[in-house]
């Protein structure tokens, strides 16, 4: 049978990359699943006057080598993990709850290139539907609004999915996964957002922000003065960073995003090994090069700043690198599993040179 082709896979469109200006066809953009281009200006700003900009600039701007970076386009198995359309129970104790397909601005690195910034039916359509599953399951004390970011959405659309939440009795805590606070600090100006944890902390669980600081050039003094006020109101906060080629791969700057998260009252909780993703791998640091900068940072800090786990978010679980040891074995012990008999579990597989991820290391 004669297929015709479809006219828009052959237009072209010049882009911009990092390296050089390129024209590249419709259907190539589809093949390779290229996240578009999409930065706030108060973020632009903010990387151009940091000092960083040489660094921070792998974040929002496209470059060639998306297009040669292999990987898959879910790595942790999320598809698998899902349970009700747009909640995902891979562990216990935790909901994920997608909620948004769209973000402040598109990380290059992001491990949901196959949803973000695209149509998805990823996205929970019905969240009374998801409120349903979750109280059938008081195992979960806690839930993950994420994305996407949640707060791109407006407040009051995040009180109507917080309306199916607080009413569920051993729910603890709601958690708000976001880059906001680094890409649009502006957005936490909202005089409705106050009413909203209010309504949390009345309902007898804790509201909690992640926020996304990879960098200690992206934290700005907008964002300082956000999270300030926020504490204030009794929201608490942690920090999640990912381990980046080009950006932040040195233990002086981590150490200095870590310390800085510390002063303003953002407590790092993962540094996350960057996942073998298809357009996003050309990220990833070799594990032994990981296991070093870590060391660095440790070296470099308080105690009380050393709050932060070195984590792979792996198919089976979140794994917890710990070191290269003597004998050549990289060790490793399960912070997180569907499995529990596998949690607190260490153990430990051959070093192989350049070995990014755990399928990269032989099981013996």
């Amino acid at each position: 049978m004669e297929t015709t082709a479809n006219p828009l896979d052959c237009r072209a469109h010049e882009l911009k990359f990092i390296e050089e200006t390129r024209v590249v066809s419709e259907s190539e953009l589809q093949v390779n699943n290229f996240t578009p281009y999409h930065v706030t200006k108060s973020y632009r700003e903010q990387i151009i006057n940091s000092g960083y900009y040489d660094q921070l600039k792998y974040i929002v701007e496209p470059s060639v080598e998306e297009f040669e970076s292999p990987g898959t386009l879910d790595t942790s198995g999320e598809h698998d993990n899902t349970v009700v359309p747009g909640l995902q129970h891979k562990y216990a104790q935790t909901g994920l709850l997608l909620v948004t397909e769209r973000c402040g601005s598109y990380c290059r690195y992001c491990f949901r290139k196959r949803i973000v910034g695209k149509v998805s039916d990823e996205i929970a359509p019905d969240f009374d539907q998801a409120a349903q599953y979750i109280a059938r399951h008081p195992e979960m004390t806690n839930v993950l609004l994420s994305g996407g970011d949640p707060f791109v959405l407006s407040t009051a659309k995040l009180n109507k999915i917080v309306d199916h939440l607080l009413p569920i009795n051993h729910l603890n805590s709601i958690r708000f996964g976001t880059k906001m606070l680094a890409y649009e600090p502006r957005r936490f100006e909202d005089s409705a957002l106050p009413a909203l944890f209010q309504r949390i902390h009345k309902a007898g669980k804790t509201a909690i922000i992640v926020t996304h600081f990879d960098h200690v050039g992206e934290i700005s003094c907008d964002a300082e003065h956000k999270v300030r006020a926020l504490r204030a109101q009794g929201v608490q906060f942690l920090n999640q960073s990912v381990l980046l080629a080009k950006v932040n791969d040195d233990p002086e700057i981590l150490a200095a995003t870590f310390a800085k998260c510390h002063e303003i009252g953002v407590r790092p909780y993962y540094l996350f090994q960057a996942r073998p993703v298809k357009g996003a791998s050309h990220f990833q640091v070799a594990l032994r090069r990981g296991i070093e900068i870590v060391r660095g940072i440790n070296q470099r800090l308080s105690g009380i700043e050393k709050t932060f786990k070195y984590i792979m978010s792996h198919y089976t679980g979140k794994i917890e690198i710990l070191d290269l040891g003597q004998d050549g074995r990289v060790y490793m012990r399960y912070h997180q599993s569907k499995a529990p008999e596998k949690i607190g579990k260490i153990f430990s597989r051959p070093h192989v040179a350049a070995a990014c991820w755990l399928d990269d290391l032989p099981e013996q």
